[in-house]
């Protein structure tokens, strides 16, 4: 267990909890802890769902730029190899339903890990953004390309060129966020997003992730040919028997799957 990311699980639910006081800022150890915390929730089997949650005043602020400000380009790429970037993607490879519970500030390196995640679920009165241009650098952990997929070009420039922060209303407008509720119910809304997935059919849900992140990346095509044969490999599965079986004896909705 990391000292300041840990992962929760109950009911097959896991919870990546970041909690490093006051904002939950980004440094070398958070990253390495959320690394390894999402490849366990990764291959854990009693993990069927995962939440990524700051706690209730803030998700996280953005990467830590104390440690970041001396360092050079050669520093840094190196740095990057293991670093934050690499982090965010380990959450986005999670093969199984991810949200994001902001409360607070999801701003830099925060937005980005939020980005990583399937929904990101908000309070009405968070605040979002990728301010690194006012740092005199880019966002450099998925920013300019997981927003750039979700809003759009357009959008993600004007966010990303003018570093402001994006009120919840707006980022809901626009889809940056998919879901606003009351402060204080962000985590109690998230869970009730995961619920149905922790008895769900687990190789599925990845099957059904894998063919839409994997096919933004590539042209129409091939998106649909990766579809053909995730779709088709799903016939090995037992919850693709226990489904249909289950939809011709009692309808739609009914199958107790196992996540096999």
């Amino acid at each position: 267990m990391g000292e300041f990311v840990r992962l929760e699980v109950e009911g097959g639910i896991g919870t990546i909890r970041l909690d490093r006081p006051k904002m939950n800022a980004l440094n070398q150890q958070i990253e390495q802890e959320l690394r390894e915390v999402a490849v366990e929730a990764a291959e854990r089997d009693d993990v069927r769902a995962v939440i990524v949650y700051g706690g209730e005043k803030v998700f996280a602020a953005g990467a830590d730029i104390k440690e970041m400000a001396d360092k050079s380009a050669t520093d840094m790429a190196v740095k990057e190899q293991r670093g934050l970037s690499h982090a965010v993607s380990a959450v986005a490879a999670i093969p199984k339903p991810t949200v994001a519970a902001i409360a607070g500030y999801a701003l830099g390196g925060g937005m980005e890990l939020a980005l990583a995640c399937d929904r990101r679920i908000a309070t009405n009165d968070a605040r979002v953004g990728q301010p690194e241009i006012l740092l005199g650098v880019i966002p450099g952990a998925g920013g300019t390309q997981r927003l750039a997929r979700l809003v759009g070009p357009s959008k993600a420039k004007d966010i990303i060129y003018t570093g402001r922060f994006v009120e919840a209303d707006e980022a809901l407008a626009i889809g940056m966020v998919d879901e606003l509720v009351e402060p204080g119910a962000v985590f109690s809304a998230a869970q009730q997003w995961v619920a149905p997935f922790a008895k769900g059919p687990a190789r599925a849900l990845a099957a059904a992730k894998a063919a839409i992140d994997g096919g933004l990346d590539v042209d129409l095509d091939t998106g649909l040919k990766m579809e053909t044969h995730l779709f088709t490999a799903g016939f090995a599965t037992e919850d693709q028997k226990i489904g249909m079986r289950s939809f011709i004896e009692s309808g739609p909705g009914k199958a107790e799957f196992t996540g096999k």
